[in-house]
């Protein structure tokens, strides 16, 4: 099959496209085709869908749409790669792929493809956890938890959010946001007693918990607490980089310049950005 670039950019069917998007991988990976593709498992291409699904998060993050446009098409690859790698081994294909996402978003929405009543989003999600916890039954697996189905491999602070959530829909949960904060204060207290005496085992355990009840805050206040550390990260570098910039334009040894030195340039670095 011949592929015209400039006929493919014409084209507004979806299903077209799409299906000449599943003969371009399928002709990569083919003996005719790319030796890396070809070489490729589920196992090898796990970085790079874990790459492309941060690159897409960050395109949105930025708030480019163009980057994200382009960014969701290497994501979708990912899904039409082990679809195709699936496809070869016998195991499952895109249409198995497609037909599951189909099922399961009907099963999960009564309410929009049944005669379901809601009154609000969440019961939308405790019906979503009670539907998940009815499947998970059914194909009988042995762990019946809430808390089934959560990526390991998720950020810390995103995997603690995800896990207070869960929790939450079944109603293990802070009515107020003061009393995390009282919690808050508890765990930096506790942090203390371990440091008082140096015991950086039991330090490290209360720091988690600090940490993990941060997170609750954040969640009560509906802040992402991943993008609020990444932003402020991010505002770090930015103030670093104008402190070394400036010792650099003033002939400054930044790195042996005393602390309180260093601190007074933070000051200036504070107030230009």
């Amino acid at each position: 099959m011949d592929y015209d670039i400039k006929e493919i950019d014409r084209m507004d069917q979806s299903e077209k496209l799409f299906s000449i998007l599943l003969s371009v991988m399928a002709k990569l990976r083919s003996n005719q085709g790319c030796v890396w593709d070809r070489e490729q498992n589920h196992a090898s291409l796990k970085k790079n869908l874990i790459e492309e699904t941060y690159e897409a998060v960050e395109s949105i993050e930025k708030n480019d749409l163009s980057s994200l446009r382009e960014e969701l098409g290497d994501l979708l690859l990912q899904v039409v790669f082990h679809s195709q790698i699936g496809k070869e081994n016998g195991t499952f294909d895109i249409n198995g792929v497609l037909k599951e996402i189909i099922k399961k978003l009907i099963r999960r929405h009564p309410h929009v493809f049944s005669n379901q009543k809601v009154d609000n989003s969440t019961q939308v999600l405790e019906n979503w956890e009670a539907i998940k916890k009815k499947e998970r039954k059914q194909k009988n697996r042995t762990r019946d938890s809430v808390f089934a189905g959560i990526p390991r491999i998720l950020p810390a602070l995103h995997f603690a959010h995800e896990i207070q959530k869960r929790a939450a829909r079944l109603g293990f949960d802070w009515d107020r946001q003061d009393e995390v904060m009282d919690k808050i204060k508890e765990e930096m207290d506790e942090l203390e007693q371990e440091l008082d005496q140096e015991d950086l085992q039991k330090a490290g355990q209360e720091i988690g918990d600090l940490l993990f009840s941060v997170v609750n805050l954040s969640r009560k206040l509906d802040i992402d607490c991943e993008y609020s550390l990444k932003g402020s990260s991010r505002k770090f570098i930015k103030r670093f980089d104008y402190m070394e910039k400036y010792a650099l334009e003033h002939n400054i040894d930044f790195k042996s310049l005393p602390l309180k030195e260093k601190d007074k340039l933070w000051e200036k670095a504070k107030k230009a950005i």
